[in-house]
């Protein structure tokens, strides 16, 4: 091939970005099933329960059709599916939001693309409470933006706090700040007048406010409170995958300030035309399976439960707070000094699938692992015992 021919298949600079760790583990642990082992899967953030009930009967009924009703919806959705998201802060917060201002989006994913291409210019710098969810900033590193890692700790439960903000601000300017509560690795949460002071601080200096509300429903220490309460100038990102276990449907919202809606829209058409319509369908259906989501989530605090307990008792007796979402970040320094190492062992030897530190800390997460309780609870037992084994060296 010639050198001018070699350059045809050259990546962009933009494209060099991490990989997302947890699929990488994902991907390993299901090798190792392929060869007939036995693997406990506490990595990846997915909800082992099928989406509700009524979800799915309606998504049967959609297909029992003739089919036309599933072609393209309006770009920012369907319009009773965005009526029944905003019934849902009526409902949930007490809050009321216009119709006309939720999008509904491929899952929470593209709701963060959206936003940051809306509201984001190439060099912006955006700050971001570290641990965090790794695609924050990888995407926002391939859009030209600058993630900025604000580092938390348990002097404030891990929450970003406003004067750590104010600091980084005055550093170098920020355009915008992405907030989650409760967040991902950590599962910790912020109180109502938390949120709202930290919101309130980042306004009045001129910071925007994303505001990731992924895992509303699954709190457990306290409610969990949307930034709509303390600004409608925030933009709010949601999803039916975690509480109503709809990962692979793929189908989110966003909730924005009225004059970023139509430059979201123009977006959007752009580069999806429109959600997948049967997944729609399916998740205006969802909000009236609560009471079997309830019952999920009553399985995820038994297995919340089981993990405070019994790791403890393998020797793993250092985490976050786990206040809500179905994760346990421990320390693990104690027996390791690379966490990527220490998961990659405990797959390979013991069977358990868990997720370095790493991918949601590049600085301090070598000391740490996540663990996702989202499974089964006799997955959450089996688990615990092999850790304490594998850990004592006895299997």
């Amino acid at each position: 091939m010639t050198p001018v021919r070699a350059r045809l298949c050259l990546p962009s600079a933009r494209s060099d970005v991490p990989p997302f760790m947890v699929m990488d583990v994902m991907s390993a642990a299901a090798r190792l099933e392929q060869a007939g082992r036995h693997v406990v899967h506490m990595e990846v953030g997915q909800p082992e329960a099928p989406a509700p009930g009524v979800a799915l009967a309606a998504a049967r009924a959609a297909l029992g059709g003739s089919g036309a009703a599933l072609g393209y919806t309006e770009s920012l959705g369907m319009p009773s599916l965005r009526a029944r998201i905003a019934r849902h802060y009526r409902e949930t917060y007490g809050e009321e939001v216009d119709p006309a201002t939720v999008l509904v989006t491929t899952g929470s994913s593209a709701g963060f693309v959206l936003a940051f291409l809306a509201m984001l210019e190439p060099g912006d710098r955006v700050a971001l409470a570290v641990p965090a969810y790794p695609p924050y900033r990888h995407i926002l590193t391939a859009l030209g933006c600058e993630p900025v890692l604000i580092r938390t700790g348990p002097e404030t439960r891990f929450a970003l706090e406003p004067e750590a903000l104010l600091a980084a601000h005055r550093d170098k300017p920020l355009k915008a700040v992405l907030i989650a509560s409760p967040g991902n690795p950590t599962g910790t949460m912020m109180t109502a007048e938390a949120l709202a002071r930290l919101v309130g601080t980042a306004e009045d200096a001129g910071i925007a406010v994303i505001s990731d509300e992924i895992y509303h429903g699954l709190d457990y220490a306290f409610p969990a409170t949307t930034a709509l309460s303390a600004s409608r100038k925030a933009v709010v990102i949601n999803s039916f995958s975690k509480y109503f276990c709809m990962t692979g449907w793929r189908v989110g919202w966003m909730v924005a300030p009225e004059p970023l809606v139509r430059p979201m829209e123009r977006l959007h058409q752009n580069l999806a035309i429109s959600v997948p319509t049967l997944s729609q369908v399916a998740a205006e259906a969802a909000f009236e399976g609560r009471a079997e989501m309830e019952a999920v989530k009553a399985g995820y605090a038994r297995n919340r439960d089981i993990l405070t307990t019994g790791l403890p008792a393998c020797g793993i007796d250092r985490f976050l707070p786990v206040d809500g979402a179905f994760y346990l970040y421990a320390d693990v320094s104690a027996f390791t000094p690379d966490s990527h190492a220490f998961a990659r062992a405990l797959l390979e030897e013991a069977g358990v699938a868990v997720t370095p530190g790493l991918d949601f800390d590049p600085h301090e997460g070598h000391r740490w692992v996540r663990f996702s309780y989202a499974r089964a609870e006799a997955d959450m037992i089996e688990a615990v015992a092999r850790i304490g084994r594998w850990l004592k060296g006895t299997g």
